[in-house]
């Protein structure tokens, strides 16, 4: 197991490096500059500019240096403002992360409930209501669903406020965020348990007389669980980042507001910053999930 993890944590630094590469060269590939705007800078301007931030050097050079920044554990300040990013980045993330995680956990537990309901129900009622609601949630991307409960909760209804950072209430954005992932925990887990419950050892459980219970919760879910862990893994790190659209909705200060404002207004340093940020986050939550796979299966072998 050992050799595993060391094997994934290096693939991890080359997808890292990876990411990084592709995505500076592309930005600098893009025509513009961080330091456009609409009126106009003169070239004396300009020059004292990038030669303050280093972006008078060739483009090889540039990446080489900020990689080595970066190797420190130095982000660079943002373009347009001057900020500390690392300091941006934790800031923001807090509040994303907030949000994220209950959104999360409903979706979890929501989805694995739903879908071990429709499993045990198949053909039924249940089974055709939740299908409905599934697959309508699934057609419905999250910033239609985050416009709707707006629209119609706190600007026709009033019963909830708007957001407010004095006055914070998730309800409304956890519910956006997490009703399409719960569909797809929903699906998944249905699919699972149905395979699962046609194996053998669950009907060489039942025909011992282990009871209904211990069946499914001991026998069948816990091998049902593997594709939703595979799934809720990059969710995760999606999430945790913030749902880009719906936090600009609700006018939600998290790290996906600041990750779309530097996106339009080219901040290089800081699109670097979030990219590498939420990158690793991905990767980490990969790892976890590889190894949370031989506590929920322990015939999983590593190589």
């Amino acid at each position: 197991m050992a050799k595993y993890i060391v094997k994934r944590v290096i693939l991890a630094i080359i997808t890292m490096f990876l990411i990084c590469f592709i995505t500076f060269f592309a930005m600098n590939a893009i025509p513009g500059g961080p330091f456009n705007g609409e009126k106009a800078k003169s070239a004396a301007v300009m020059k004292v500019l990038n030669e303050r931030y280093g972006l008078d050097k060739p483009v090889g050079v540039q990446f080489v240096n900020y990689m080595k920044n970066i190797m420190h554990g130095d982000f660079g300040v943002s373009l347009k403002t001057g900020r500390d990013i690392a300091t941006t980045i934790r800031t923001r993330f807090a509040v994303s992360a907030k949000l994220g995680l209950m959104a999360i956990l409903v979706a979890l537990i929501l989805g694995v409930v739903l879908g071990c309901v429709a499993a045990l129900n198949r053909n039924k009622w249940q089974d055709h209501v939740i299908i409905f609601f599934v697959t309508l949630f699934t057609a419905m991307p999250s910033f239609v669903m985050a416009s709707f409960l707006l629209l119609i909760f706190c600007i026709q209804l009033k019963i909830i406020p708007v957001w407010s950072t004095a006055n914070p209430n998730y309800v409304l954005p956890v519910i956006a965020l997490s009703l399409s992932p719960m569909a797809n925990i929903t699906r998944l887990t249905k699919t699972s348990m149905l395979d699962a419950l046609g194996q053998d050892y669950v009907r060489t459980a039942k025909a011992k007389g282990v009871s209904p219970i211990k069946v499914i919760f001991v026998h069948t879910l816990r091998n049902a669980l593997i594709p939703v862990i595979t799934y809720v893994g990059p969710l995760t790190a999606a999430i945790l980042t913030g749902s880009l659209v719906v936090e600009n909705i609700f006018t939600i200060g998290g790290l996906g507001s600041a990750f779309v404002d530097s996106i339009t207004n080219r901040d290089y340093t800081m699109i670097m910053g979030v990219t590498i940020f939420l990158a690793m986050i991905m990767v980490v939550m990969n790892l976890i999930c590889d190894l949370v796979y031989k506590v929920v299966d322990p015939r999983i072998k590593f190589d």
